[in-house]
C-alpha cells in the first residue's frame, strides 16, 4: 500500500487521501482536551438547516495542505498570517459548497448509484493495467479512513454542485458593438490643450490670530475616540496540554480576584501573572503590543468603560482586558493646533486665488478661443498629461471648456478633437475575453448573493473561537 502510494504522489486524488491520512495521525487525541466540555458540539458553522463540523473543515484543509508541496507548506507555518488565510479560503469553500449542496437538494436533483459506481470505476487511481482494482480501492479508503460510504457520498455531493454550480462556468456571450464601444473607449486617444495654474505662484503674507480662528471653526482638526486599557496576562504554551489547563486554572482565579473587588494588579501579583498598562490610544495609533491584534482591538473599543473582558484566550496565553476609561471623540483645542494651521490657511489662500486666475482664462478660452500658456498634447486614458486631467478630457465632450481642479493646481482644460484606435483583432480578442469574464463574475456575485439570502451562514462562537484560537 505505501509503495502504491509512493508512485502514484503526483497524482491529484491521491494527493488528497495522502493528506488525509497524514492528518488523520497528526490529529487523534488532540480535540478533548482542546475543547473540554464542548468536544460533543463540533458544529462551526450552520448553512440554512446543514452543518459544517470541524471534522469537515480538517478534512477539507488537509485536502488544500495536500496539493501544495512539502516548501509550501514550510512557509505557510512559519507565518501565522497565511495560516489564517488558509483557514479563511477553507471555511469560504466549505459554506459555498453547502449552499450549492442545499440549493441542489430544493432542487430535488439525484446523484444515482450507478452514475457514483461509474465515477469511481474510472479514477485512474483505482486501476491497475487500464482495469478498476478492488484492492486498490479498498485499500486506499482504508487506509485514509474513508468508508465505502463515505466517498460515495464525497463524489455525489461534488456532482450536485456541479449541477447547481456548472452553469456559472460557461463564457457570456458579448455582442460585437460592445466590444467595438469598449475597445474604443480604451484605446482612443484625444487632442487636447490646457493650462497650469500653480498654487505656489501666488504669494500670500501669514495669517493674523483671528484669521486662524475663523479658518479653524469652519475645518476643526478632530480627535478621534480614545481609550485607557490595561490588562492581564496569564502565560502559558497552548499547544500544551498540561500547561494550558494549568495556567487556565491561574486565569480563573484572577477573574475571581477581580470580581471580588481586587485590583487587576493586586490580582495580578496574587496568582504570578502579568498586570500591562497600555496607556490611552485610538484605533489607528495603538501601541505595540502581542495582544492588540484587530480583533482584540475591536473587541476593546465594543466594551463599556470600567469593565473587564472574560477570559479571552491567545497565542501567548489567557487575557483579561479592562477599559480603565473612554475619551470620545471631539475637536482639538484651537491652541493645541494653532501652528500647524498656518501652512493649511495659506494653501487655502493660494488656491482661492489661482481659482480666480483660472476663471480669467476660462473665460477668455471661451470668448475669443486663446489660452494663455496652453499646452497641446494626444493623450490616452493613461498618459499625456497629469491625471486629473486626463479623467476629465475623457469624460468630456468634444469642444468642451471647464477648470479642472487637482491637488496643487487648477489646470483649464479644451478638448480639441477625439481619435479613434486603428483595428487590432488580437486586441479585440482579448478585450472580448475580459468583458466575458466580468459578465460572469457579475453573474456569479448575484447567484452568491441569492444563496447567502436562502441559506443563510450562522457561526457557533463558542466552538468556533475555541477551535480557532480567537
Amino acid at each position: 500500500m505505501l509503495e502504491y502510494l509512493r508512485n502514484a504522489a503526483d497524482k491529484p486524488v491521491a494527493k488528497i487521501l495522502i493528506g488525509l491520512l497524514a492528518f488523520s495521525f497528526v490529529g487523534w487525541g488532540v480535540a478533548e482536551w482542546i475543547f473540554g466540555n464542548v468536544a460533543g458540539d463540533t458544529t462551526l458553522v450552520k448553512v440554512g438547516d446543514a452543518e459544517i463540523s470541524m471534522q469537515q473543515f480538517n478534512i477539507e484543509k488537509s485536502r488544500q495542505l495536500a496539493s501544495m508541496t512539502r516548501e509550501q507548506q514550510r512557509a505557510l507555518y512559519a507565518d501565522p498570517v497565511s495560516v489564517q488565510t488558509l483557514n479563511d479560503k477553507v471555511l469560504s469553500n466549505l459554506t459555498t459548497q453547502t449552499m450549492a449542496e442545499n440549493r441542489a437538494d430544493d432542487l430535488g436533483f439525484v446523484v444515482t448509484d450507478a452514475r457514483i459506481a461509474k465515477e469511481i470505476r474510472e479514477f485512474p487511481e483505482f486501476q491497475s493495467d487500464g482495469k478498476f482494482s478492488t484492492f486498490l480501492f479498498d485499500a486506499v479508503l482504508s487506509n485514509t479512513g474513508y468508508t465505502e460510504a463515505d466517498f460515495a457520498d464525497f463524489l455525489r455531493n461534488q456532482i450536485l454542485r456541479s449541477y447547481v454550480l456548472g452553469t456559472l462556468s460557461v463564457p457570456v456571450p458579448v455582442p460585437d458593438f460592445a466590444v467595438v464601444a469598449a475597445y474604443n473607449s480604451r484605446y482612443g486617444q484625444r487632442e487636447i490643450e490646457y493650462s497650469t495654474v500653480d498654487f505656489s505662484d501666488f504669494k500670500v503674507a501669514n495669517p493674523t490670530e483671528e484669521q486662524l480662528k475663523e479658518f479653524y471653526a469652519k475645518k476643526p482638526h478632530v480627535i478621534p475616540e480614545q481609550r485607557t486599557v490595561s490588562y492581564v496576562i496569564v502565560s502559558a504554551d497552548m499547544d500544551k496540554p498540561d500547561s494550558y489547563d494549568e495556567e487556565y486554572e491561574a486565569a480563573i482565579r484572577v477573574e475571581d480576584d477581580i470580581i471580588a473587588g481586587e485590583a487587576m494588579s493586586v490580582a495580578a501579583s496574587k496568582n504570578k501573572a502579568k498586570y500591562i498598562s497600555l496607556g490611552t490610544f485610538d484605533k489607528d495609533n495603538r501601541p505595540v503590543d502581542a495582544i492588540l491584534t484587530d480583533q482584540m482591538v475591536a473587541k476593546i473599543f465594543d466594551m463599556d468603560e470600567g469593565l473587564e473582558s472574560e477570559i479571552i484566550e491567545t497565542k501567548n496565553g489567557f487575557v483579561i482586558v479592562r477599559v480603565d476609561k473612554i475619551i470620545p471623540s471631539h475637536n482639538a483645542e484651537f491652541e493645541s493646533v494653532k501652528n500647524s494651521l498656518v501652512s493649511d490657511w495659506k494653501k487655502e489662500e493660494q488656491r482661492k486665488q489661482a481659482y480666480i486666475r483660472a476663471n480669467e482664462l476660462l473665460v477668455d478660452l471661451n470668448q475669443k478661443g486663446t489660452l494663455q500658456n496652453k499646452k497641446s498634447s494626444t493623450v490616452s486614458r493613461a498618459s499625456g498629461a497629469p491625471v486629473e486631467v486626463l479623467a476629465s478630457a475623457f469624460n468630456s465632450a468634444v469642444g468642451a471648456n471647464s477648470i479642472v481642479p487637482g491637488v496643487d493646481a487648477f489646470y483649464v482644460l479644451h478638448v480639441a478633437k477625439e481619435i479613434e484606435p486603428k483595428p487590432d483583432s488580437k486586441k479585440m480578442d482579448e478585450l472580448r475575453k475580459e468583458l466575458q469574464n466580468m459578465s460572469l463574475r457579475e453573474i456569479t456575485d448575484d447567484y452568491n448573493s441569492f444563496l447567502i439570502r436562502e441559506y443563510p451562514v450562522k457561526v457557533n462562537e463558542k466552538v468556533f473561537n475555541r477551535f480557532f484560537n480567537k
